[in-house]
């Protein structure tokens, strides 16, 4: 009788060979209409896609949203119409590697890189003299936190800031608990089958190892960039606000909260339902946009 990890070896190959040539899932009706609302620009010669609308008349403020890891621009989407009764303009793009954006491979992505994009787009747009308020989640947070500590130190070509709000997004100091979700991504999570997000932004088996190596990537950094991304959050005089799904396990309620206030006791807080987790954009939109507009009318 063969040795037990050789009959899987037998097993597992031809099975491997058959996965690696399923075709990637197609984008949902919803997701495709999203892209057709959208455009590119080109950073260093990759498409980076956007979404920019026009919104509020006789307000001149403008909010670009920062989406999380695995997903993209279209976790944005349910407080799409909320945000353009407020603001000017409402922008929000695909990270590079994510969603509609070009995934070069081999690639070494880096919250520094994703930032240089964010500025990109901003002179792009012609808003690189104009105050921005930016809201991110998860990944975006950190992204965030880079061009916030570039604005504080007048860094050439950094994003004028007006406010900041984060939400469920690990900070550097403060625990941090990899969900599955993140690594398998989000149409593993029946809530968020229809989203179609992975599957644009993997693509193919190739594009899940280039994803999930970003993931391992950005831990590495905020771990060694703690001192400059949490330094500029507590650092700043800029207005700062965190929306919190409590059931997140991702960054789990009371321990992530606790340490937020202690690190950051001059930011405003809005914690959501007991029952909202780690997309809570996607989970209470009108609870989330709520809370931000109250935030975004309070200065």
């Amino acid at each position: 009788m063969k040795e037990w990890w050789v009959q899987v070896g037998l097993l597992g190959v031809p099975l491997l060979a058959v996965y690696l040539h399923i075709p990637p899932p197609q984008p949902s009706p919803a997701l495709r209409s999203w892209r057709a609302s959208g455009t590119f620009f080109t950073y260093k010669d990759r498409n980076i896609f956007y979404r920019d609308s026009s919104g509020a008349v006789g307000s001149s403020d403008v909010v670009i949203l920062l989406h999380g890891f695995p997903t993209s621009s279209y976790d944005w989407s349910k407080i799409w119409e909320g945000l353009t009764q407020r603001f000017h303009r409402v922008i929000a793009l695909d990270f590079l590697g994510f969603g509609f954006s070009d995934k070069p491979r081999p690639h070494r992505y880096s919250i520094f890189e994703q930032a240089n994009v964010v500025e990109g787009l901003t002179r792009h747009l012609g808003l690189q003299h104009h105050r921005i308020n930016l809201l991110a989640h998860d990944y975006g947070d950190t992204v965030a936190q880079e061009l916030l500590h570039r604005y504080e130190h007048n860094k050439t070509g950094s994003i004028l800031i007006n406010s900041l709000c984060l939400s469920n997004g690990a900070l550097s100091k403060l625990p941090f608990f990899p969900g599955l979700e993140q690594f398998l991504g989000p149409t593993h999570n029946p809530r968020r089958r229809n989203s179609g997000t992975c599957g644009r932004q993997c693509g193919t088996t190739t594009g899940i190892s280039s994803w999930t190596g970003s993931v391992l990537q950005y831990i590495n950094q905020r771990k060694k960039h703690r001192d400059r991304w949490v330094g500029a959050l507590v650092s700043t005089s800029v207005p700062l606000h965190l929306i919190y799904g409590p059931l997140d396990p991702v960054n789990p309620h009371p321990e992530f909260l606790q340490l937020y206030k202690k690190v950051l006791p001059m930011s405003t807080v809005s914690v959501l339902d007991d029952h909202i987790s780690h997309y809570p954009q996607l989970e209470d939109p009108t609870g989330f946009l709520n809370s931000y507009l109250n935030f975004i009318n309070s200065f």
